[in-house]
């Protein structure tokens, strides 16, 4: 699979830059990128929920009424879970929601992921590029220029680079990683995938292809 390399102007530079079947030329595997997706989200949880169950409660621990002969039901703590103000019954705990997934595994959905978006032409290189300054407006034209602005962009760089990163934080629509740092669920999320052209060979290395 090969794909035009675009300047920042949007034009076609007259070179092409060739994909590798093996990241993105692949079957996807739809349960590994679940799995993985799963596995991102759960980690972002900080599992702290609490309520009080009847043994937080503070109150009286007397039996509040005499067992027999009130036409009620019997009742022992005011701290039941059937009473206004008691505790809450099965309530949630604190947790630990992150498990553990296989690096192959993991490795599998990145690329099912890539070539998922490889399958719906979501792909654009463009040439290595920077910016002098910080300037939200040059990200912008970027995004015109590239024919890109209706859309979610995942914008993956070879390396940091810290005026790219700031002009585009404003961006809703927009996010900035570098190639080691690209996850499945950030590549799901995006309806367009912006490589620049030093991160492809970044992927290359990320996936040890060569």
């Amino acid at each position: 699979m090969e794909l035009t390399i675009l300047n920042t102007a949007g034009e076609d530079t007259g070179r092409k830059i060739e994909l590798q079947d093996s990241v993105f030329g692949i079957e996807p595997n739809e349960h590994a990128i679940y799995l993985d997706v799963k596995q991102f989200l759960a980690n972002q949880r900080q599992g702290t929920h609490k309520s009080k169950e009847r043994a937080d409660i503070s109150g009286s621990t007397a039996k509040i009424k005499k067992q027999k002969g009130t036409g009620t039901a019997r009742a022992g703590s005011i701290k039941s879970p059937l009473f206004r103000g008691g505790g809450r019954c099965f309530g949630p705990r604190p947790r630990n929601y992150t498990f553990k997934l296989n690096k192959k595994l993991k490795q599998l959905a990145r690329k099912s992921a890539l070539a998922v978006k490889a399958q719906n032409n979501a792909l654009v290189v463009v040439e290595d590029f920077n910016f002098e300054v910080v300037k939200t407006k040059m990200f912008v034209d970027l995004q015109n220029n590239l024919k890109v602005s209706d859309k979610k962009v995942l914008l993956v760089l070879n390396e940091d680079n810290k005026n790219i990163y700031l002009s585009s934080r404003n961006l809703k629509n927009v996010e900035v990683v570098r190639v080691s740092d690209l996850a499945t669920y950030d590549i799901m999320k995006a309806s367009t995938l912006l490589f620049v052209e030093s991160s492809i060979k970044g992927l290359d290395e990320m996936f040890k292809l060569n």
